[in-house]
């Protein structure tokens, strides 16, 4: 029997786990006041704090873009002048869109690979408060990505929360089946091609057959990204 395709990134879960839960409490007063529906969560380190910011800037062409001391997501949209358009757009509608979206420090946990987003739950009444979302985020699974400096370029913390924020700005689907790269990547893909980056083959990863040592467990997979009729590669220990 061939194995399921496997898959990084995902589409919305729809759970009530208990940390989405217990992170929109603190944020009820915020979600209907505040100046941004993006909002980092206050647990996130200043390291990875300013990794995702460089990243984002980097993408977007916003030298703003910020966290502020609240959490919120902030930066001016008028004086940007590279960058991707596309990603500006997204992140324009996603401070200023119906949904409440908490970024969240997931690193080293099992149950995330790289980056996902799960419904959240407020405690208490959710009486004119608007829907909520967790984007969970493994940055060390990020760091353990080796391969071309083009495809991790392509494929770094920036573009994973990118990713999940799509799904919850434009409801986006991911691929359903190998031979397609699925509508929130394709999203993505514009963006990249608008930074002068590869853009993403396969949605699913696929074994990389390279040589383990037989001291460790080790699965190494692989996904290849594209430009010009030139590929290139990044690969991972998916036992990781």
């Amino acid at each position: 029997m061939r194995n399921k395709p496997e898959t990084i990134f995902s589409n919305i879960t729809h759970v009530s786990l208990a940390f989405a839960c217990l992170c929109l409490s603190a944020f009820s007063t915020i979600a209907a006041d505040g100046p941004s529906r993006v909002m980092l969560k206050p647990e996130v380190s200043q390291a990875h704090r300013e990794e995702l910011v460089a990243r984002l800037r980097a993408i977007t062409g916003f030298a703003t873009l910020r966290f502020d001391s609240d959490g919120s997501l902030l930066f001016d949209r008028d004086r940007s002048t590279r960058g991707s358009e596309s990603a500006r757009l997204l992140l324009g509608a996603a401070i200023t869109g119906t949904n409440l979206i908490v970024l969240e420090d997931a690193s080293s946990r099992t149950d995330v690979a790289f980056c996902r987003v799960v419904r959240g739950r407020w405690t208490r009444s959710e009486t004119a408060k608007p829907p909520a979302y967790v984007v969970l985020i493994d940055f060390t699974d990020f760091h353990h990505v080796s391969g071309d400096a083009e495809a991790r370029a392509a494929f770094d913390v920036g573009w994973g929360v990118l990713h999940e924020i799509d799904h919850v700005v434009r409801n986006s689907e991911d691929a359903f089946n190998e031979n397609a790269l699925g509508e929130c990547e394709d999203h993505i893909n514009q963006m990249r091609a608008e930074v002068g980056l590869p853009v993403r083959v396969d949605y699913f990863f696929s074994p990389a057959y390279l040589k383990a040592d037989a001291n460790f467990n080790s699965r190494y997979v692989r996904l290849s990204f594209e430009r010009q009729a030139k590929r290139y590669w990044i690969v991972w220990n998916a036992l990781r």
